[in-house]
């Protein structure tokens, strides 16, 4: 089975900055991708941050140089630093992990965490 923790969440005020941790644990081949997504209340649940093992990152254009994720595949972990936080950035933040169960296998299977609240007010 696999796992993944979500931890750091929590109350700031506008402008200030807090770091999200996830990670993964169990049995598998590799990791392909860790993402990090948020759901507002009312709102669907949205990407926030990508990152793929060779490297590569994606963001929304909106949150372009005030979220950077950072993923350590060696250790299965991604943090996610968020700077400047505003109001609108409060929501249930979601760790997913995309896994390559075996060497054999040509698929990549889901998996969630549990979610961590980030609150952004005076």
């Amino acid at each position: 089975q696999v796992q993944v923790v979500e931890s750091g969440g929590g109350l700031v005020q506008p402008g200030e900055s807090l770091r999200l941790s996830c990670a993964a644990s169990g049995t598998f081949f590799r990791i392909t991708r860790m993402n990090w997504y948020r759901q507002a209340p009312g709102k669907k649940r949205v990407l926030v941050a990508a990152s793929g093992n060779d490297g590569t990152t994606n963001y929304p254009y909106s949150l372009l140089g005030r979220f950077t994720i950072s993923g350590d595949y060696a250790r299965n972990t991604v943090h996610l630093q968020m700077n400047s936080l505003q109001p609108e950035d409060t929501a249930v933040y979601y760790c997913n992990v995309q896994i390559r169960p075996s060497e054999a296998s040509s698929v990549v299977d889901d998996y969630w965490g549990q979610g961590t609240q980030v609150t952004v007010s005076l």
